[in-house]
């Protein structure tokens, strides 16, 4: 079990430093560029871009929940 925690500890360590280069690309050029206002719109894009999985996900929680909910109402009724 030790063991495992060490190898899951060192494989996230190896994972961590090179999701750093994922974007090289991306940063060269808002480096070279000496107005920030192009680094300013790719960072709101993509936090536009973040927000919609997470809307998703909740949409579809809520959904689950409140069927669940109903479901539960029901089986109470049902009971009594």
């Amino acid at each position: 079990m030790k063991s495992n925690r060490i190898f899951l500890i060192l494989i996230i360590a190896f994972v961590a430093d090179s999701a750093f280069a994922q974007c090289s690309m991306c940063r060269a050029v808002l480096e070279s560029n000496a107005d920030n206002s192009a680094a300013e719109g790719i960072n709101d894009g993509i936090v536009y871009l973040m927000i919609f999985p997470y809307l998703l996900m909740g949409g579809l929680g809520y959904y689950i929940y409140k069927t669940h909910q109903k479901q539960k109402k029901k089986s109470k009724s049902a009971s009594s």
